[in-house]
């Protein structure tokens, strides 16, 4: 039988669950005009709220500033006493509130509309002040908190979240916000790293060890000990890749011949290796190193040598 804590700690994930799931027939024509109402908007959406809803508005804020959306938030209480100021003609307002019956809200809506800006409620409340004197509603109703004296905001900041997260993520498609727009924004980190790291920000680090076909087994080695990358680079007098000699491919055949006097690059090296272009992602060569079951790739730009990246590099630099 389960302690009470185990069944309280399912009980609320449960409720909470079935709050967010019920969203899902509060998104209509009107929640498709609010997220076009945003989009076209010059300015930018200022959010605000009381209480627990202000701390899911500087969350929602900093979700839609991360995702190419310009937000700012604006403490509701704060708000009549002089922040007011950081609204401009062209922004949209939107205030936050399970009850929508705050008597900071009550004070502030008028005041906003007053402005002339355009203002979206995300109410628990479909009959509140808030509500009625929104230009549009987003409805963030839940039937049950998941406290157990259905009082803590718990289910309802939980929706608020998940509304905010899905004008976020609406507003993201609109604005057909990719990937490189995301490294923009995330620049530190292994985050950012994973996103616009290149593959040559990485090699030009590295020594570029460098053999010519004729070149003979002793000089090989030494090339591949000093330079300490387990490999050199087969190329001609262009520079042209021929192939590539790994120290593997120096112990298999140590292992088969005693005689290395007339041994030469050519006769030893891999033809063809995997290689990648400078400008590829780190994280495509992650791929490539995994995919092959190798430690080191060979980088190229149109047939040219380059250099080395290894398998280290990328563990250095947390791609890993």
């Amino acid at each position: 039988m389960k302690s009470v804590i185990l069944q309280t700690a399912i009980s609320t994930i449960e409720t909470e669950a079935r709050s967010v799931q019920e969203l899902t027939s509060y998104i209509d024509e009107g929640f498709e005009k609010i997220v076009h109402a945003i989009h076209r908007s010059k300015g930018r959406l200022v959010i605000s709220g009381i209480g627990k809803s202000a701390i899911v508005a500087q969350k929602i804020v900093a979700t839609l500033n991360s995702t190419g959306t310009p937000a700012l938030f604006m403490h509701a209480a704060d708000a009549i006493h002089g922040d007011l100021g950081m609204i401009t003609a062209e922004d949209v307002v939107m205030i936050i509130s399970k009850s929508g019956e705050s008597p900071e809200i009550k004070v502030l809506v008028p005041l906003i509309r007053n402005f002339g800006n355009k203002l979206i409620g995300m109410a628990g409340n479909m009959d509140s002040f808030l509500a009625k004197n929104a230009d549009w509603v987003i409805n963030s109703s839940v039937n049950k908190e998941a406290c157990p004296n259905n009082l803590a905001p718990t289910s309802s900041t939980t929706a608020q979240m998940v509304m905010g997260d899905v004008l976020a993520v609406c507003l993201m498609e609109l604005n057909g916000f990719n990937n490189r727009d995301f490294a923009r924004f995330h620049p530190g980190g292994n985050l950012g790293k994973r996103l616009y790291l290149r593959v040559e920000d990485i090699a030009a680090a590295n020594e570029k060890p460098a053999v010519l076909p004729e070149t003979s087994l002793r000089e090989v080695i030494v090339e591949i000990t000093e330079k300490r990358l387990g490999v050199t680079a087969v190329i001609n007098s262009s520079n042209k890749l021929i192939g590539i000699i790994t120290d593997g491919d120096l112990r298999r055949m140590l292992e088969k011949t005693t005689d290395i006097s007339q041994i030469r690059a050519t006769d030893i090296l891999t033809p063809h290796p995997v290689t990648i272009a400078p400008q590829a992602l780190a994280v495509e060569a992650l791929e490539l190193l995994r995919k092959h079951d190798i430690s080191q790739l060979i980088v190229t730009e149109e047939g040219q040598y380059k250099g080395i990246l290894h398998l280290h590099d990328l563990i250095r630099e947390g791609i890993v």
